[in-house]
């Protein structure tokens, strides 16, 4: 399955667009996610053990299953004082 992520600041910084899309298996996790968001886009490497993926505006957990249809987000940590 085709899906797309949204992405957030830094995340939005390294890949210079606003979503990218990434090809899953049906029975696909986060898990999943962050290792093929990983392997097609190396800029993000660094920051996605750290970052929140959401699932339609939920925080997901990486054993969760993602719907073909679901609404996705990759959000890094953020710092500032």
């Amino acid at each position: 399955m085709h899906v797309n992520v949204k992405l957030f600041a830094a995340a939005r910084q390294y890949c210079g667009c606003d979503d990218v899309t990434i090809e899953l298996d049906e029975d696909a996790t986060v898990r999943d996610l962050r290792a093929s968001l990983a392997a097609d886009y190396p800029a993000l490497d660094a920051i996605i053990p750290a970052s929140m993926i959401a699932i339609n505006h939920d925080y997901a957990a990486d054993d969760r299953k993602i719907d073909t249809n679901a609404e996705l987000a990759l959000i890094p940590p953020v710092s500032g004082g």
